[in-house]
Protein backbone atom coordinates (compact mmCIF):
# COMPACT_ATOMS: atom_id res chain seq x y z
CA UNK A 1 0.00 0.00 0.00
CA UNK A 2 1.45 3.38 -1.03
CA UNK A 3 1.98 6.12 1.55
CA UNK A 4 -0.83 8.34 0.26
CA UNK A 5 -3.28 5.45 0.54
CA UNK A 6 -2.12 4.70 4.08
CA UNK A 7 -2.61 8.32 5.10
CA UNK A 8 -6.05 8.45 3.53
CA UNK A 9 -7.17 5.26 5.29
CA UNK A 10 -5.90 6.61 8.61
CA UNK A 11 -7.80 9.87 8.09
CA UNK A 12 -10.92 7.99 6.96
CA UNK A 13 -10.81 5.75 10.04
CA UNK A 14 -10.47 8.73 12.36
CA UNK A 15 -13.47 10.49 10.79
CA UNK A 16 -15.60 7.34 11.03
CA UNK A 17 -14.79 6.98 14.72
CA UNK A 18 -15.68 10.59 15.52
CA UNK A 19 -18.85 10.92 13.44
CA UNK A 20 -22.11 9.02 13.44
CA UNK A 21 -23.70 7.32 10.43
CA UNK A 22 -25.98 9.16 8.02
CA UNK A 23 -29.58 9.23 9.23
CA UNK A 24 -31.22 11.50 6.62
CA UNK A 25 -31.95 10.04 3.20
CA UNK A 26 -30.08 11.62 0.27
CA UNK A 27 -30.61 8.81 -2.23
CA UNK A 28 -31.83 11.01 -5.08
CA UNK A 29 -29.96 14.18 -4.11
CA UNK A 30 -26.47 12.68 -3.68
CA UNK A 31 -26.68 9.01 -4.68
CA UNK A 32 -25.79 7.86 -1.14
CA UNK A 33 -27.52 5.64 1.41
CA UNK A 34 -28.20 5.55 5.12
CA UNK A 35 -27.40 2.23 6.87
CA UNK A 36 -31.14 1.49 7.07
CA UNK A 37 -31.50 2.09 3.33
CA UNK A 38 -28.53 -0.20 2.68
CA UNK A 39 -30.27 -2.97 4.65
CA UNK A 40 -33.54 -2.33 2.79
CA UNK A 41 -31.80 -2.53 -0.59
CA UNK A 42 -29.88 -5.62 0.55
CA UNK A 43 -33.07 -7.37 1.64
CA UNK A 44 -34.56 -6.74 -1.80
CA UNK A 45 -31.44 -8.07 -3.55
CA UNK A 46 -31.46 -11.25 -1.45
CA UNK A 47 -35.18 -11.83 -2.03
CA UNK A 48 -34.94 -11.36 -5.80
CA UNK A 49 -31.52 -13.00 -6.34
CA UNK A 50 -31.13 -15.99 -3.98
CA UNK A 51 -27.44 -16.38 -4.87
CA UNK A 52 -26.86 -13.39 -2.57
CA UNK A 53 -27.11 -13.71 1.20
CA UNK A 54 -26.48 -11.71 4.34
CA UNK A 55 -23.51 -12.53 6.57
CA UNK A 56 -22.88 -11.76 10.27
CA UNK A 57 -19.11 -11.51 9.98
CA UNK A 58 -16.64 -11.59 12.84
CA UNK A 59 -18.36 -10.36 16.05
CA UNK A 60 -15.31 -8.24 16.87
CA UNK A 61 -15.65 -6.39 13.56
CA UNK A 62 -19.39 -5.82 13.55
CA UNK A 63 -20.73 -2.31 12.97
CA UNK A 64 -23.21 -1.12 15.57
CA UNK A 65 -25.24 0.83 13.01
CA UNK A 66 -26.10 -2.39 11.10
CA UNK A 67 -28.11 -5.40 12.35
CA UNK A 68 -25.84 -8.13 13.78
CA UNK A 69 -27.01 -10.65 11.18
CA UNK A 70 -26.81 -8.21 8.25
CA UNK A 71 -23.27 -6.87 8.30
CA UNK A 72 -22.48 -7.51 4.64
CA UNK A 73 -23.77 -9.26 1.53
CA UNK A 74 -21.98 -12.04 -0.31
CA UNK A 75 -22.37 -14.29 -3.34
CA UNK A 76 -20.01 -17.26 -3.69
CA UNK A 77 -18.43 -19.31 -6.48
CA UNK A 78 -19.19 -16.77 -9.18
CA UNK A 79 -17.65 -17.91 -12.50
CA UNK A 80 -15.09 -15.82 -14.36
CA UNK A 81 -14.59 -17.48 -17.73
CA UNK A 82 -11.81 -15.26 -19.09
CA UNK A 83 -9.56 -12.36 -18.26
CA UNK A 84 -10.91 -8.85 -18.67
CA UNK A 85 -7.83 -7.83 -20.66
CA UNK A 86 -8.76 -10.34 -23.36
CA UNK A 87 -11.95 -8.39 -24.01
CA UNK A 88 -10.28 -5.11 -24.92
CA UNK A 89 -10.01 -5.90 -28.63
CA UNK A 90 -13.66 -6.93 -28.66
CA UNK A 91 -14.64 -3.63 -27.05
CA UNK A 92 -12.71 -1.68 -29.66
CA UNK A 93 -14.53 -3.55 -32.42
CA UNK A 94 -17.87 -3.30 -30.62
CA UNK A 95 -18.16 0.47 -30.40
CA UNK A 96 -17.65 3.46 -28.16
CA UNK A 97 -17.39 3.36 -24.39
CA UNK A 98 -19.97 5.25 -22.36
CA UNK A 99 -18.48 7.82 -20.02
CA UNK A 100 -20.48 7.94 -16.81
CA UNK A 101 -18.40 10.43 -14.91
CA UNK A 102 -15.51 12.59 -16.07
CA UNK A 103 -14.80 14.85 -13.11
CA UNK A 104 -11.06 15.51 -12.70
CA UNK A 105 -10.23 12.78 -15.19
CA UNK A 106 -11.41 10.16 -12.71
CA UNK A 107 -14.38 8.96 -14.70
CA UNK A 108 -16.15 5.65 -14.72
CA UNK A 109 -16.48 3.88 -18.03
CA UNK A 110 -19.28 1.54 -19.03
CA UNK A 111 -17.18 -0.75 -21.21
CA UNK A 112 -19.92 -3.17 -22.22
CA UNK A 113 -20.11 -2.63 -25.96
CA UNK A 114 -22.36 -4.42 -28.42
CA UNK A 115 -20.80 -6.00 -31.47
CA UNK A 116 -22.80 -4.47 -34.29
CA UNK A 117 -21.73 -7.14 -36.73
CA UNK A 118 -22.68 -10.13 -34.61
CA UNK A 119 -25.86 -12.03 -35.21
CA UNK A 120 -27.03 -14.14 -32.32
CA UNK A 121 -29.14 -16.37 -34.52
CA UNK A 122 -26.03 -17.74 -36.20
CA UNK A 123 -24.81 -19.10 -32.86
CA UNK A 124 -27.87 -21.29 -32.37
CA UNK A 125 -27.61 -24.81 -33.70
CA UNK A 126 -30.61 -26.14 -35.60
CA UNK A 127 -31.89 -29.37 -34.17
CA UNK A 128 -33.82 -30.16 -37.34
CA UNK A 129 -30.71 -29.72 -39.47
CA UNK A 130 -28.92 -32.57 -37.77
CA UNK A 131 -29.77 -36.21 -38.24
CA UNK A 132 -29.49 -38.46 -35.23
CA UNK A 133 -26.24 -40.33 -35.09
CA UNK A 134 -26.47 -43.91 -36.23
CA UNK A 135 -25.03 -46.49 -33.91
CA UNK A 136 -22.29 -48.71 -35.25
CA UNK A 137 -23.18 -51.42 -32.73
CA UNK A 138 -24.53 -54.59 -34.32
CA UNK A 139 -25.64 -57.26 -31.87
CA UNK A 140 -24.68 -60.78 -32.75
CA UNK A 141 -27.86 -62.82 -32.61
CA UNK A 142 -27.68 -66.49 -33.55
CA UNK A 143 -30.15 -67.38 -36.30
CA UNK A 144 -31.87 -70.72 -36.22
CA UNK A 145 -34.58 -71.82 -38.57
CA UNK A 146 -35.95 -74.38 -36.15
CA UNK A 147 -37.17 -73.74 -32.64
CA UNK A 148 -34.78 -75.10 -30.06
CA UNK A 149 -35.88 -76.56 -26.79
CA UNK A 150 -35.00 -74.49 -23.76
CA UNK A 151 -34.23 -76.73 -20.78
CA UNK A 152 -35.97 -76.06 -17.51
CA UNK A 153 -33.49 -75.64 -14.65
CA UNK A 154 -35.94 -77.29 -12.28
CA UNK A 155 -35.66 -80.47 -14.29
CA UNK A 156 -31.92 -80.63 -13.86
CA UNK A 157 -31.36 -82.88 -10.90
CA UNK A 158 -27.62 -83.03 -11.38
CA UNK A 159 -26.24 -79.55 -10.75
CA UNK A 160 -22.66 -80.71 -11.20
CA UNK A 161 -22.96 -80.04 -14.89
CA UNK A 162 -22.82 -76.28 -14.19
CA UNK A 163 -19.19 -75.28 -14.71
CA UNK A 164 -18.52 -71.85 -13.19
CA UNK A 165 -15.26 -71.35 -15.04
CA UNK A 166 -16.60 -72.26 -18.42
CA UNK A 167 -15.10 -69.64 -20.76
CA UNK A 168 -18.12 -69.84 -23.01
CA UNK A 169 -20.44 -68.74 -20.18
CA UNK A 170 -18.37 -65.82 -18.93
CA UNK A 171 -19.48 -62.33 -19.90
CA UNK A 172 -16.75 -59.94 -20.99
CA UNK A 173 -15.95 -57.03 -18.66
CA UNK A 174 -15.85 -53.43 -19.89
CA UNK A 175 -12.88 -51.51 -18.52
CA UNK A 176 -13.36 -47.74 -18.07
CA UNK A 177 -10.35 -45.53 -18.64
CA UNK A 178 -9.99 -41.91 -17.52
CA UNK A 179 -9.97 -39.80 -20.71
CA UNK A 180 -7.04 -37.54 -21.39
CA UNK A 181 -9.43 -34.62 -21.87
CA UNK A 182 -12.53 -34.69 -19.68
CA UNK A 183 -14.03 -31.65 -21.48
CA UNK A 184 -14.77 -29.95 -18.14
CA UNK A 185 -14.29 -26.20 -18.33
CA UNK A 186 -12.27 -25.12 -15.32
CA UNK A 187 -12.49 -21.42 -14.58
CA UNK A 188 -11.58 -18.89 -11.97
CA UNK A 189 -14.29 -18.24 -9.44
CA UNK A 190 -14.96 -15.35 -7.09
CA UNK A 191 -16.67 -14.60 -3.84
CA UNK A 192 -18.11 -11.11 -4.28
CA UNK A 193 -19.08 -9.24 -1.12
CA UNK A 194 -20.72 -5.86 -0.50
CA UNK A 195 -20.16 -3.82 2.65
CA UNK A 196 -21.53 -0.45 3.71
CA UNK A 197 -18.87 2.26 3.73
CA UNK A 198 -19.72 4.73 6.51
CA UNK A 199 -17.31 7.41 5.29
CA UNK A 200 -18.55 7.47 1.67
CA UNK A 201 -22.11 6.42 2.65
CA UNK A 202 -22.33 3.94 -0.23
CA UNK A 203 -21.96 0.20 -0.81
CA UNK A 204 -18.46 -1.12 -1.47
CA UNK A 205 -17.59 -4.23 -3.51
CA UNK A 206 -14.84 -6.69 -2.47
CA UNK A 207 -13.38 -9.53 -4.55
CA UNK A 208 -11.97 -12.83 -3.28
CA UNK A 209 -10.62 -14.87 -6.20
CA UNK A 210 -9.80 -18.56 -6.66
CA UNK A 211 -7.85 -20.12 -9.51
CA UNK A 212 -8.88 -23.09 -11.64
CA UNK A 213 -7.83 -25.51 -8.88
CA UNK A 214 -9.66 -23.58 -6.14
CA UNK A 215 -6.50 -22.10 -4.65
CA UNK A 216 -6.76 -18.55 -3.35
CA UNK A 217 -5.64 -15.93 -5.85
CA UNK A 218 -3.19 -13.28 -4.79
CA UNK A 219 -4.97 -9.90 -4.84
CA UNK A 220 -2.60 -8.66 -7.58
CA UNK A 221 -3.79 -11.48 -9.87
CA UNK A 222 -7.38 -10.37 -9.33
CA UNK A 223 -6.49 -7.22 -11.27
CA UNK A 224 -6.32 -9.39 -14.41
CA UNK A 225 -10.11 -9.66 -14.14
CA UNK A 226 -10.62 -5.92 -13.78
CA UNK A 227 -11.21 -3.59 -16.70
CA UNK A 228 -7.85 -2.08 -17.62
CA UNK A 229 -9.43 1.38 -17.43
CA UNK A 230 -9.90 0.81 -13.71
CA UNK A 231 -7.11 -1.56 -12.63
CA UNK A 232 -4.89 0.16 -10.03
CA UNK A 233 -6.94 3.32 -10.50
CA UNK A 234 -10.32 2.65 -8.93
CA UNK A 235 -9.53 -0.89 -7.68
CA UNK A 236 -7.30 -1.05 -4.62
CA UNK A 237 -5.86 -3.83 -2.43
CA UNK A 238 -6.98 -3.38 1.18
CA UNK A 239 -8.03 -5.21 4.35
CA UNK A 240 -11.61 -6.49 4.23
CA UNK A 241 -13.59 -5.13 7.22
CA UNK A 242 -15.06 -8.57 8.03
CA UNK A 243 -12.75 -11.19 6.50
CA UNK A 244 -9.07 -11.91 7.03
CA UNK A 245 -6.39 -10.97 4.54
CA UNK A 246 -5.97 -8.49 1.71
CA UNK A 247 -8.75 -8.23 -0.86
CA UNK A 248 -9.24 -6.33 -4.09
CA UNK A 249 -11.90 -3.67 -3.71
CA UNK A 250 -13.68 -1.28 -6.05
CA UNK A 251 -12.93 1.97 -4.26
CA UNK A 252 -16.12 3.85 -3.34
CA UNK A 253 -14.81 7.41 -3.70
CA UNK A 254 -16.89 8.04 -6.86
CA UNK A 255 -19.82 5.74 -6.16
CA UNK A 256 -22.14 8.46 -4.91
CA UNK A 257 -21.43 10.76 -7.86
CA UNK A 258 -21.93 8.00 -10.43
CA UNK A 259 -25.15 6.80 -8.80
CA UNK A 260 -26.44 10.38 -8.72
CA UNK A 261 -25.86 10.74 -12.47
CA UNK A 262 -27.57 7.42 -13.21
CA UNK A 263 -30.54 8.40 -11.04
CA UNK A 264 -30.74 11.77 -12.81
CA UNK A 265 -30.85 10.01 -16.20
CA UNK A 266 -33.62 7.71 -15.02
CA UNK A 267 -35.65 10.59 -13.65
CA UNK A 268 -35.21 12.55 -16.89
CA UNK A 269 -36.87 9.60 -18.63
CA UNK A 270 -39.86 9.70 -16.33
CA UNK A 271 -38.71 6.93 -13.99
CA UNK A 272 -38.79 7.65 -10.28
CA UNK A 273 -36.33 5.06 -8.85
CA UNK A 274 -36.98 3.64 -5.40
CA UNK A 275 -34.26 3.19 -2.83
CA UNK A 276 -34.82 -0.57 -2.43
CA UNK A 277 -33.67 -0.98 -6.07
CA UNK A 278 -30.38 0.83 -5.36
CA UNK A 279 -28.17 -2.28 -5.36
CA UNK A 280 -29.49 -3.48 -8.72
CA UNK A 281 -28.48 -0.16 -10.29
CA UNK A 282 -25.21 -0.19 -8.36
CA UNK A 283 -24.22 -3.69 -9.45
CA UNK A 284 -25.12 -2.83 -13.01
CA UNK A 285 -22.49 -0.10 -13.21
CA UNK A 286 -19.93 -2.09 -11.19
CA UNK A 287 -20.16 -4.71 -13.94
CA UNK A 288 -18.27 -2.26 -16.16
CA UNK A 289 -15.33 -2.54 -13.75
CA UNK A 290 -15.37 -6.36 -13.53
CA UNK A 291 -17.02 -7.33 -16.85
CA UNK A 292 -16.08 -11.02 -16.82
CA UNK A 293 -17.17 -11.84 -13.24
CA UNK A 294 -20.70 -13.06 -13.85
CA UNK A 295 -22.51 -12.33 -10.60
CA UNK A 296 -26.29 -12.15 -10.48
CA UNK A 297 -27.95 -8.77 -10.47
CA UNK A 298 -30.57 -9.13 -13.20
CA UNK A 299 -34.27 -9.71 -12.74
CA UNK A 300 -37.62 -8.53 -14.06
CA UNK A 301 -38.58 -5.51 -12.02
CA UNK A 302 -39.45 -1.84 -12.37
CA UNK A 303 -36.75 0.62 -11.29
CA UNK A 304 -39.44 2.79 -9.78
CA UNK A 305 -42.75 4.38 -10.57
CA UNK A 306 -43.45 7.09 -13.10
Amino acid sequence: MVLSQRLHEAFKGAVERMTGPRTVSAFKEKGVLTPDEFVEAGDNLVSKCPTWSWEMGDPSSRKSYLPPDKQFLITRNVPCLRRASSMEEEYEAAGDEVLLDNDDDGGWLATHGIDRGSKGEECLASIDAEEPAKSSFRPSIPQDDEDSDVPDMLECEDLDNVVENDVATLQPYLVAYEPDDDHILRTRTYDVSITYDKYYQTPRVWLTGYDETRHLLQPELVLEDVSQDHARKTVTIEDHPHMAGKHASVHPCRHGAVMKKIIDVLMSRGVNPEVDKYLFIFLKFVASVIPTIEYDYTMDFDLGHS
